[in-house]
């Protein structure tokens, strides 16, 4: 039986053969204590069957609510290939190592970024931002540590739901689920 990962993986090879900005850009949803939703787009980092990866500050909206309401959902959304994935589960966050061999790989200015941004906060202009971020580059003329405050969160998937469209409304579902004896698939009414 193909795993949910065997799909993932076709469906976003797909997805970065046709679609022209962002292939990896996915919805997440978290909630708040109170479990009032709140959804954003993020770009996908890393994946494999363990999880799927983001990064980001650890003190703005997003990871508060993690922190506060550790299970979200990811909704990807291929318009071209007329497709959806929407992946529910627990987070945790992802080891330091892993954290610091990602930021590694950002464009120098998106590190300089990450520490001057206080994320989902308040900004009275952007002169301010922009100000901070020179800080920045000039604090680190070379190599830019990892902020503390900056890290990953990986979504464990518990549930993955495959959805292509058809004529009609008449849409392809399949729904693969994670119980204690491995992966199992069904599909759903449209």
């Amino acid at each position: 039986m193909n795993t949910p990962f065997t799909r993932f993986a076709e469906w976003l090879a797909a997805a970065e053969a046709t679609e022209p900005n962002d292939p990896n850009a996915v919805a997440l949803a978290t909630a708040t204590p109170q479990g009032r939703p709140s959804v954003r787009i993020v770009l996908l980092k890393g994946w494999d069957e363990q999880g799927f990866v983001v990064y980001t500050n650890l003190t703005g909206r997003k990871s508060l609510e993690l922190k506060a309401n550790p299970f979200v959902q990811l909704n990807f959304h291929w318009k071209t290939q007329r497709r959806q994935i929407r992946i529910e589960g627990p987070v945790e966050q992802v080891s330091d190592h892993e954290a610091d061999a990602y930021f590694a790989t950002r464009p120098r200015l998106s590190q300089a970024g990450a520490w001057a941004s206080l994320q989902s906060r308040p900004l009275p202009d952007r002169a301010t931002f922009e100000t901070r971020l020179e800080e920045v580059l000039q604090r680190f003329p070379d190599e830019i540590p990892r902020p503390p405050h900056w890290s990953g969160w990986r979504i464990i998937p518990e549930s993955i739901e495959f959805w292509q469209d058809r004529d009609g409304r008449l849409h392809d579902r399949e729904l693969f689920t994670l119980g204690t004896d491995g992966w199992t698939s069904g599909l759903l009414y449209p």
